[in-house]
């Protein structure tokens, strides 16, 4: 398939080229960043595409929708991505339609004036539910109750909608003050046979077939004992933690930011799992408060952000011992950087396994394996 908005958009850097030659280009990326590793396939998809679960757009003052063109915030309007479902794309022409007909006003970032700002689609692709979160500059929006009648009756799968209130004039899309304007708040998926509260700000895989692969490689190349002990580093709402909580006596999880982290705790509970912790903490501070209580953990599991781990946590390991480290990145770069830390500190990995979570762009994650050197 071909995009006819890539050159305006810029997002999907290898759209309309041949997919088996994406994932060839993604590997060799990763045979330069890790001329030392074994670098196995990289895991691809078999279709490709509509496989975004969260989409942020914005509105233009002919209320047209879209990305922002690359590095830059002029909007290219759209009516289709390759990457986003129909559900997604369907919910968007509703809101579309409504705000048209109550002429809702839209931002207007070189006056600093308007109500809306962006528009967020988030969806839980195993249940069909869709959460709609509307950003404006005020904590009240004008005909909001039909706006969400009408959009429900058009959009059945929306089960809730959500007001962010962003009066800042600043790139960051979402701020910490919101309010609930139908449903509550939240939207309920089910992966790896366990089910997750979704709300605005948490963190969840975009992917979510690619998402269970990469769980499962985990657990197979984590391959737990029964009594071990894991700290699972940067949980976010605690996918990776409890889903190996099956497989081991206790997991610890520890999440910075404290949204994801309260969803965390609630989704244990959810699900029924007794034999994990979480704390609401900076992962480094933490490891570094269990190896001075001389703590015993048996495997590391950590999915940092893009910008990778800290030299601190690094050292932290040294302390802790942990038998090994799993490590997920989403920027090869900053994981050669940290395998370049960890081997200061007298761990090494062998293997790394791509996975293409993200397809049509250049990004790519990767899982490797650290242990002890021998």
């Amino acid at each position: 398939m071909d995009c006819s908005l890539k050159k305006q958009c810029g997002s999907c850097q290898y759209i309309g080229m041949d997919y088996s030659k994406q994932l060839l280009i993604k590997k060799e990326k990763c045979q330069s960043l890790f001329p030392d590793h074994h670098i196995h396939e990289v895991h691809g998809m078999q279709y490709p595409y509509d496989y975004r679960n969260k989409v942020i757009v914005a509105f233009n003052q002919k209320y047209e929708y879209g990305l922002y063109e690359e590095t830059s915030h002029r909007i290219v309007p759209m009516t289709k991505c390759l990457l986003h479902d129909q559900e997604t794309h369907h919910v968007l022409s509703q809101i579309q339609k409504i705000l048209k007909k109550y002429r809702v006003s839209i931002y207007d970032e070189k006056r600093n004036k308007g109500f809306l700002k962006h528009v967020l689609i988030r969806r839980a692709v195993t249940t069909n539910q869709t959460l709609v979160v509307l950003v404006g500059r005020e904590n009240v929006m004008k005909g909001s109750k039909n706006f969400c009648q009408e959009l429900v009756h058009a959009c059945p799968s929306v089960k809730s909608v959500v007001l962010n209130i962003n009066p800042r004039k600043t790139s960051v899309v979402l701020s910490k003050q919101e309010k609930v304007l139908y449903g509550k708040g939240f939207i309920v998926d089910q992966l790896c046979q366990l089910t997750f509260k979704i709300s605005a700000q948490s963190f969840y895989q975009i992917n979510h077939e690619q998402c269970t692969y990469m769980y499962h490689k985990i657990l197979e190349l984590l391959n737990p004992r029964k009594e071990d002990v894991i700290l699972d580093a940067y949980c976010g709402i605690g996918t990776i933690g409890m889903f190996l909580s099956k497989s081991v006596d206790n997991v610890i999880g520890v999440e910075l930011n404290h949204e994801a982290y309260k969803d965390a705790k609630n989704n244990a509970k959810m699900n029924h799992i007794n034999n994990i912790q979480f704390y609401h903490d900076d992962a480094s501070k933490f490891i570094q408060t269990l190896a001075a209580q001389n703590d015993h953990v048996d495997c590391v599991v950590m999915d940092p952000p893009r910008s990778g781990s800290t030299e601190v946590f690094v050292e932290s390991i040294r302390v802790l011992k942990p038998r090994q480290v799993i490590y997920v990145s989403c920027n090869p770069v900053t994981l050669a950087r940290d395998l370049h830390w960890f081997s200061n500190i007298g761990y090494d990995s062998q293997d790394i396994y791509p996975i293409d979570m993200f397809p049509h762009t250049e990004h790519i994650e990767c899982i490797t394996v650290l242990s002890q050197k021998k």
